[in-house]
């Protein structure tokens, strides 16, 4: 059975550590019982959402996170319904598989998915029966995440010496955006495996972008891939050119033609 008491904020020492782990900021936090594909029975944990990542804890007081989950890639989620136990489902579609989530009662469902699509998506849903209490934190965290993206994306350029992004605005790039060369891109993924294996980065022309992959099959093996812009839209170039709308969307039709193989590089959440 889920506890039915309502979240209370953790001791200070223990939120101090849990942000030094993490190193992202906190933006909502309760108890759900989680299953994941491939699993019979639900689990309950208390829960974080910081940044586009879910933090698992066994035990509310425990400083330390029992498993995370990257939602960066979230593609989409279903209604809030009623379980026969009288919590509320709902489901998170990701990239390579979905997770079901279980909160107390149907108002806490809503709020959980409200604030995870407005972190994933960067925009707060318009959903009409939220109340107008909830809609303003979503606001409230929708900027802060906004800042988040943008200080991520000054800091990686600032660090790696290079010019802010070409043509788009900091606040609509990608989280896996870093100013860097091909190499430099090579050596991140090359260094860091565990934070996934897709960058985005400018183009060698610095008016359009290219995607470095590296993919783990019998041995590593890297590919880069042109991104043209063309207008307001831009341009894959495969051998059948692929038109989308935004950088977000070019990302995404990697990990998404991928199933999932291919993540977005996050190197804050390693």
């Amino acid at each position: 059975e889920q506890p039915a008491e309502t979240p209370q904020p953790a001791p200070r020492r223990i939120f101090q550590e849990r942000q030094r782990i993490t190193g992202l900021p906190l933006y909502f936090q309760g108890y759900l019982s989680v299953r994941h594909s491939g699993c019979q029975e639900f689990r309950v944990y208390w829960t974080e959402l910081r940044g586009t990542m879910l933090f698992f804890y066994d035990d509310k007081k425990a400083p330390t996170y029992s498993q995370k989950l990257d939602i960066s890639a979230l593609t989409s989620a279903t209604n809030v319904y009623p379980d026969e136990d009288g919590s509320a489902l709902f489901i998170l579609m990701l990239s390579n598989g979905k997770l079901e989530l279980k909160a107390n009662d149907c108002e806490c469902g809503k709020e959980w998915k409200g604030f995870i699509l407005t972190v994933t998506k960067l925009s707060v849903p318009p959903d009409e029966s939220l109340l107008p209490g909830q809609l303003t934190r979503m606001h409230e965290v929708l900027e802060k995440e906004k800042k988040r993206r943008i200080t991520l994306n000054d800091c990686s350029s600032a660090s790696l010496n290079r010019k802010s992004p070409p043509s788009s605005t900091l606040t609509t790039m990608p989280v896996c955006f870093y100013a860097v060369s091909r190499q430099e891109a090579i050596e991140m993924l090359e260094k860091n495996p565990s934070c996934g294996n897709l960058i985005l980065r400018p183009g060698s022309d610095s008016k359009n972008y290219a995607i470095t992959i590296r993919h783990e099959l019998v041995a590593p093996h890297l590919k880069h891939y042109k991104v043209r812009s063309k207008g307001e839209s831009y341009v894959i170039e495969l051998e059948r050119q692929v038109i989308l709308p935004s950088l977000q969307d070019v990302v995404s039709y990697f990990v998404t033609q991928t199933q999932g193989n291919l993540k977005p590089f996050v190197i804050q959440t390693c």
